[in-house]
């Protein structure tokens, strides 16, 4: 069965924590036996290998590079240029992927149509297809940056990531778009990119709602109702999202699954989150719509964690495909879990690339 997953962090494991990501997950773990500069060293759940074994021949795969002025404690670049740089080394991996034969670049509908198509077929020799993504757009130095962005095959971009930043608001913050937040939307509405709410502070995310008239996704976001927290989406906005025909990516980081849970201190074997708490929050937005049309998989896993900070019956991204079964036991009829795990997604992009 395919999987589509919406939120993969790839070329930032490459070349930040220089993983090769052509290597079985247990290789990667063993190459950093010993290591303390991340905090999920040894803990990875990603790799091209583990993706195939579980049948996730589809994701969304980003760019990603903060920038962050002196007074802000987050880690990032000290410059616009220099993010813009990483981002540009990113997917200069990208590239290298695609010419070593494990990656294929998706940015239309004739492209995804092929894939899939290939993928049915042959899915052990068909490499991994990829829509290319950026979260956060503080690299974004201009919008003629942004338009050779999309000449290079960016398809979908999220103003915010977390604090404050040059074009909005993210995590752990709050406030309005602004003149250049403002003027970011129209380019995205204007280039026909899709717009990511995903991480967007509540009154740069209403306010993005209100002048963007594009197509909206968000890639990797769960439900307040289930974990109280401001990274979380209200059901207020859930609706408005299925209301604009959005889908919505249920992530795997654990903090976002179980209430409770300290960044960098709670343990998995403590509160015990499980793919059961994934099902929560995908069950929560189709009770919310009314049907299986807006829920989908944003695992962002190895986002900046690992195993230290997943789900206890996970060990690398393969076992996504366990929540098949974990939606079948609740009810959910065939049709709606394969919507869930990659027909979502996949309708979403054909109907925005007509």
């Amino acid at each position: 069965m395919l999987i589509f997953d919406a939120h993969l962090d790839l070329a930032m494991n490459a070349l930040e924590w220089n993983r090769d990501l052509r290597w079985p997950i247990p290789d990667i773990r063993r190459s950093e036996r010993g290591m303390t500069d991340k905090n999920d060293r040894g803990n990875g759940t990603v790799s091209l290998p583990a993706m195939r074994e579980g049948g996730i021949g589809l994701c969304v795969a980003t760019q990603i590079a903060r920038y962050v002025k002196p007074e802000n404690p987050l880690h990032g670049w000290n410059s616009p240029e220099q993010a813009w740089a990483q981002t540009q080394g990113q997917l200069a991996w990208y590239r290298a992927m695609e010419f070593a034969g494990k990656m294929v670049q998706i940015t239309d509908r004739k492209g995804l149509l092929a894939h899939i198509d290939a993928w049915e077929i042959d899915p052990e020799k068909t490499p991994i297809g990829y829509i290319l993504s950026l979260e956060g757009a503080d690299s974004i130095l201009s919008f003629d940056h942004l338009e050779q962005s999309r000449e290079q095959g960016l398809r979908a971009i999220g103003p915010a990531h977390y604090g404050p930043g040059t074009y909005a608001y993210g995590t752990d913050s709050d406030g309005p778009l602004g003149e250049k937040g403002r003027q970011l939307v129209k380019e995205i509405e204007r280039l026909e990119l899709i717009l990511d709410a995903t991480h967007l502070s509540d009154t740069s995310f209403w306010e993005a709602m209100d002048i963007f008239s594009g197509r909206v996704w968000a890639s990797h976001s769960n439900c307040r109702t289930l974990v109280p927290n401001e990274r979380q989406f209200t059901d207020e906005q859930i609706r408005e999202l299925v209301s604009r025909g959005a889908v919505i990516g249920a992530v795997l980081d654990a903090w976002m699954l179980i209430p409770g849970w300290t960044k960098r201190v709670t343990r998995p074997e403590k509160l015990k989150p499980t793919l059961e708490h994934m099902a929560d929050n995908i069950d929560h937005i189709c009770q919310l719509a009314g049907n299986s049309l807006h829920a989908a998989i944003g695992t962002d896993l190895d986002g900046g964690f690992g195993t230290e900070q997943s789900p206890i019956d996970l060990d690398t991204i393969s076992d996504i495909q366990k929540l098949s079964g974990i939606l079948t036991e609740r009810g959910y009829k065939e049709t709606d879990i394969n919507n869930v795990l990659s027909k979502n997604w996949i309708r979403f992009l054909l109907e925005t690339w007509k």
